[in-house]
């Protein structure tokens, strides 16, 4: 949200925050969320990389392309293991599993 945004809602009366916030999440439970977000951005982004459509990665992982799709619109179903599965099974390796998970924690801190 821009700057100008934020601060004509402020002067308005409104209270502003992020989903943490409204969610009233705690600390460990945000920082779940921002994981399963950054390795299903990288799920999707191993998978588009190597040229791999959704059913492509679903048939290595012997799964369902709607399965896919689910993990990486970040569906609260999908496990974590399965995604990190996901993950490998597009190809990504443990160096690029690690730019991930390091980026979005630079970002969350």
């Amino acid at each position: 949200m821009s700057t100008t945004k934020l601060k004509r809602l402020q002067s308005a009366g409104w209270k502003t925050g992020g989903a943490r916030d409204f969610l009233q999440l705690s600390d460990e439970e945000a920082m779940l969320v921002e994981l399963k977000l950054a390795l299903t951005d990288a799920v999707r982004q191993s998978r588009q990389k190597r040229g791999l459509s959704q059913i492509d990665l679903a048939q290595r992982m012997g799964s369902s392309q709607s399965r896919v799709a689910k993990m990486e619109a970040g569906d609260p179903s999908v496990s974590l293991d399965l995604i990190v599965r996901a993950f490998f099974a597009s190809g990504g390796t443990r160096q690029e599993l690690q730019r991930a998970i390091g980026t979005k924690e630079k970002m969350a801190a």
